[in-house]
């Protein structure tokens, strides 16, 4: 029965807990603001800044998971960037270190969870004095920080008892396989109790007590950094893939911090000794674990700062979503752009890539699909758009010809033709105008044949190398014609009250997008037909060949 009711509390503590990390974060973005925004910008403009304000929070609250989370979801409602947390990742390792020193200091450990219940007063309050408002979003966050606090202490009570039978004294720290058990046992009694700074103060207490020598307790302490990194693993359930990222980073700086400060451990007693001498402290147990903790997070973090680079590059090829997938170039990286020629050829293939996906989408939206998994898909292309225009400014510019530097000029043309085609899409998904004709199977049938007609225009101009300019005016002009003939029986429609005035409304501004999408793509398609032929056939014939086509699509 006990076992039943220590899992039944387990369950409603981390339940608890997760609760509390969606209300964090959904609270955050909505009460965020250009303020909030602009404080955590400036707080953690550059990493040793981030550095900084992780280490002033946790010595402030003394609880280096709940700002690794409050950072988690930071990132999770976009106020900062991952570069951003993992400064204060860092700062908060160190941060956290404070709890030893007051510890030895004062034998005084501070009790976070005792402002959690006003937390949650505070925060509902807020909700019901001003609802729906900033106010409220606020208050909605500080629930959640209520909420989490509680959290941890349900989980930290469901195995108190768990903790305090552990009889430190029948284990030995001889050997290594020795100081392997005591590291385990941090690493276990961190997680059990959700707090590095709870097991930090048992280990200290059972030191100065001499239950266990100071090199088990050093081990208690390195494992106890890595049992930390539960509650950031916890946290990122379900998180976006910046936040995922950020505790994958917490895991891999504490393992890291953890292996070098196991394998320097007698070093750094021995410069502890030294240092204690030398300023005639009494070296006790708990000041020398204090010290211990502190230098060996110092330690890691000056391993770690110079590759903080490296291993955002690393973390940000992890953990992607569909769509961050989706808005990466296929053919376009850095080193293409040390190579002018090359960069050409690649920019050429994104470009026909990038309209190829717009086609897709286009045929989608206006048919009965999955409307967010279609404007996901059309806000990935975007992103993508944005990224060949940043990679056609980093293309190596001291030795460009001016014929190339002509061509990247057209690229970047291309990118804003085919984004904005791709904003027409997506407003043509928000419109959904077929939606609205359901009942006037004429109209309907007029819309369906018109966007049969532009999508056919949109295949052909891709695809279809061997079709005219001349033919494609053509076809742009029937398109014209059509768009017109519908937009008069929708206007005529509506004036016979058949159609009600906003269905026509809607359903004319429809129109409008679908006829600068073939606007903005045939503009597009005329510059890639260009690009085509200078690419193919580099020479003056082509060049005069190709200045009718490039005076068509500047008007």
């Amino acid at each position: 029965m006990e076992t039943l009711h220590l899992i039944g509390t387990l369950l409603g503590g981390l339940g608890i807990f997760l609760i509390a990390i969606g209300m964090m974060t959904d609270g955050l973005k909505l009460a965020a603001g250009s303020s909030l925004r602009h404080v955590l910008g400036v707080w953690t403009k550059t990493p040793q800044r981030g550095i900084a304000s992780g280490f002033c929070m946790t010595a402030l609250v003394q609880s280096s998971s709940a700002v690794t989370v409050a950072s988690l979801g930071f990132v999770n409602a976009g106020l900062i960037t991952m570069h951003q947390a993992l400064g204060i990742v860092y700062g908060a390792n160190i941060g956290t270190t404070i709890t030893g020193w007051l510890v030895a200091a004062v034998g005084f450990k501070f009790n976070i969870q005792a402002i959690a219940l006003p937390l949650i007063g505070i925060g509902a309050l807020m909700k019901l004095l001003r609802p729906r408002s900033r106010l409220a979003y606020a208050g909605t966050a500080l629930v959640g920080f209520g909420l989490f606090f509680i959290g941890i202490d349900i989980l930290k009570g469901a195995f108190e008892h768990v903790v305090a039978t552990f009889d430190l004294s029948q284990f030995t720290a001889e050997g290594v396989s020795g100081m392997l058990t005591f590291l385990l046992l941090g690493i276990v009694m961190t997680t059990l109790t959700q707090s590095s700074s709870a097991s930090i103060a048992l280990t200290i207490t059972a030191a100065a007590s001499g239950m266990i020598d100071l090199y088990a307790a050093g081990a208690m302490v390195i494992g106890a950094n890595v049992g930390t990194t539960s509650t950031s693993i916890l946290a990122a359930i379900g998180a976006t893939s910046n936040a995922k990222r950020v505790a994958a980073a917490q895991v891999m700086f504490n393992v890291l911090t953890a292996v070098v400060a196991f394998a320097v451990l007698p070093v750094l007693f021995y410069l502890i000794a030294q240092f204690t001498a030398l300023f005639n402290l009494t070296a006790d147990p708990a000041l020398s674990l204090a010290l211990f903790h502190t230098l060996f997070n110092l330690l890691g973090v000056l391993l770690i700062f110079p590759l903080n680079d490296r291993l955002a590059g690393f973390l940000m090829k992890r953990f992607c979503s569909a769509e961050e997938t989706a808005s990466r170039p296929r053919f376009l990286d850095k080193t293409i752009a040390q190579t002018p020629e090359l960069a050409t050829n690649a920019l050429l293939l994104e470009s026909k890539l990038v309209a190829d996906k717009i086609l897709a989408q286009f045929d989608k939206c206006l048919l009965p699909t999955d409307k967010l998994t279609t404007e996901q898909s059309l806000h990935a292309i975007q992103a993508l758009c944005q990224q060949i225009s940043t990679f056609i400014v980093s293309v190596e510019q001291s030795a460009l010809s001016a014929e190339t530097t002509s061509v990247l000029a057209k690229f970047m043309r291309i990118e804003q033709y085919l984004f904005t085609c791709s904003h027409c899409v997506e407003k043509l998904v928000e419109q959904s105008p077929y939606r609205k004709l359901a009942d006037h199977h004429e109209l309907y049938a007029q819309l369906s044949e018109y966007q049969a007609q532009l999508s056919h225009f949109m295949k052909t101009s891709l695809h279809q190398q061997s079709i005219t300019p001349t033919a494609l005016e053509q076809a742009k002009s029937e398109l014209q014609q059509l768009h017109d003939d519908v937009k008069d029986d929708l206007i005529l429609a509506g004036t016979n009250a058949t159609l009600a005035i906003d269905n026509m409304v809607s359903n004319i501004n429809s129109l409008s997008e679908m006829w600068q999408l073939s606007q903005q793509w045939h503009k597009a398609m005329l510059l890639v037909r260009i690009i085509d032929a200078q690419l193919s056939l580099p020479n003056s014939a082509t060049r005069d060949n190709t200045s009718t086509v490039e005076q068509a699509a500047d008007t």
